[in-house]
């Protein structure tokens, strides 16, 4: 008898979405430490950001100094242990855990709660 080879369940990205959990893409579809924009369903775009530590982020994609939808591209840092990305254009940074711009008190970007889920089991989940 030969065994079986073990079943390998997707692990998905889910964003939460009008009080729905909504699956962005699958974890394996990200590179550590870079963004990329999404679309949401009622055509929003959204930022996601895995970090190196396998937790994921998402924020607005729009950039609201500039109006361009750009900060899926933006550089990761973090100021005070906070995660952030700073914007490729003008360079300011969005806090990825709240959306509140870390050089303009007054400027906030949405944040999402994300979680990562493999088949029906929930492996992460962070509430923005």
């Amino acid at each position: 008898m030969t065994p079986m080879a073990a079943e390998r369940t997707a692990v998905r990205v889910e964003l939460l979405v009008d009080q729905r959990w909504f699956t962005v893409c699958e974890l394996t579809d990200l590179t550590p430490g870079r963004g990329v924009a999404a679309l949401l369903p009622d055509g929003a775009q959204v930022a996601v950001f895995p970090d190196r530590s396998g937790r994921v982020y998402a924020i607005a994609n729009r950039d609201p100094f500039t109006g361009a939808y750009v900060l899926s591209r933006g550089l990761l840092g973090s100021a005070g242990g906070r995660p952030f990305v700073a914007s490729p254009l003008l360079k300011q940074r969005f806090d990825l855990e709240t959306g509140r711009c870390l050089d303009d008190e007054g400027v906030v970007v949405q944040a999402y709660a994300t979680r990562t889920r493999a088949g029906s089991d929930e492996v992460s989940a962070q509430v923005a």
